[in-house]
């Protein structure tokens, strides 16, 4: 069954009569349309993708299954006259991605009444197909590249900058589209800084420097962290990584069908905890990665949901010790029927350059 027709039966079960996706992320999703322009309309026995005259050709390819229809005045206006035509009385809508200002046009422009839907797709988009994991692995594939080339590039006297500029040239030399987020390199001080976006600090001998990266791929992102040492670090410093790391493997040793995020939460947070560092993790331990950098499913202390087999997680403990650094490994995780299969090899062990 293709992805148009799932989405179609998933109509069916829950009696949506037609539903219409804006959403950048969604809308690629539902379609494969890779433009800035248009919307999908999908009913359970048809689909419409409507956009402009620059991208009616695109669509046309990429948008399978769909019939493509070229709007020239208000794009909604186009939308309404499909609904008059399919004879649809409610039209379901992404509640979290439309403003106050959409809804009041789409009131005003659809005879049909609004009915809002929440994570409908997002759902879906938790489970990854065979299609979009071929792109998840050579994001991860580029992004493991970018490790082995940065460990011989970064010394100390770079700024943190210079390492984040080198890190996603390279990505976007080795077939990346861009980057996944804003490149994190935090050293010294600055590695206690979980988000700490590379700044103009130069890299000093003895610090820790961490490294949290991705790319996109064909619409698909990876998420990698790892630290690493330049010169000799403080003792405390190896001490807090040997932490982490143990705590990222118990994860990798435990993540299967059916562990709830809390659980797979608490198992690095437990361990991080027993060495006296509890306070010092104070994020969640992952988050599903995909089309979004963020995404469905999580793994923190709130998630309940179980994971299933095809959801690609990321395993991210850490600990931060103002005034002193920080350390934080990050792989991405595919769960499988069995158990899992870590996407990201690059080494964890401690390296100093």
């Amino acid at each position: 069954m293709n992805k148009l027709a799932k989405i179609q039966g998933a109509l069916q079960a829950e009696n949506i009569e037609a539903v219409l996706v804006t959403s950048e992320f969604n809308r690629r999703y539902v379609s494969g349309f890779t433009g800035t322009s248009g919307v999908a309309l999908i009913l359970p026995d048809k689909a419409y993708f409507v956009t402009d005259f620059r991208y009616t050709e695109q669509a046309a390819k990429q948008a399978v299954g769909y019939e493509v229809v070229k709007h020239s005045g208000p794009i909604f206006e186009t939308v309404n006259a499909l609904l008059i035509q399919n004879g649809v009385k409610q039209l379901s809508f992404e509640e979290s991605y439309v403003t106050v200002a959409e809804f009041k046009a789409m009131g005003q422009a659809f005879a049909a009444e609004l009915a809002p839907i929440q994570g409908f797709f997002e759902t879906m988009r938790e489970v990854k197909t065979a299609d979009e994991m071929k792109e998840i692995r050579v994001a991860c594939e580029i992004a493991d590249a970018a490790f082995d080339h940065i460990i011989t590039f970064m010394k100390a006297g770079m700024k943190e900058i210079e390492v984040s500029n080198e890190l996603e040239f390279f990505m976007r030399r080795n077939g990346a589209t861009s980057s996944s987020f804003d490149t994190i390199v935090a050293s010294g001080v600055r590695s206690a800084l979980p988000h700490g976006v590379a700044s103009d600090k130069v890299i000093e001998a003895g610090d820790f420097v961490t490294m949290d990266y991705g790319c996109y791929y064909n619409g698909y992102c990876s998420d990698m962290t790892r630290t690493v040492a330049i010169g000799e670090p403080d003792a405390k410093l190896k001490e807090i990584y040997q932490i982490t790391l143990d705590a990222q493997l118990k994860v990798i040793d435990a993540l299967k069908p059916g562990i709830t995020g809390i659980e797979a939460d608490k198992i690095a947070r437990d361990h991080i905890a027993s060495f006296g560092y509890g306070e010092a993790f104070g994020h969640s331990l992952g988050h599903g990665i995909g089309l979004e950098i963020h995404e469905g499913p999580n793994l923190s202390m709130k998630a309940e949901k179980a994971l299933v087999a095809g959801n690609v997680v990321t395993d991210e403990p850490g600990i931060y010790l103002p005034g002193i650094g920080g350390v934080r490994i990050e792989d991405d995780l595919l769960i499988t029927e069995n158990g899992n299969e870590v996407l990201i090899h690059s080494p964890k062990e401690l390296i100093i350059l």
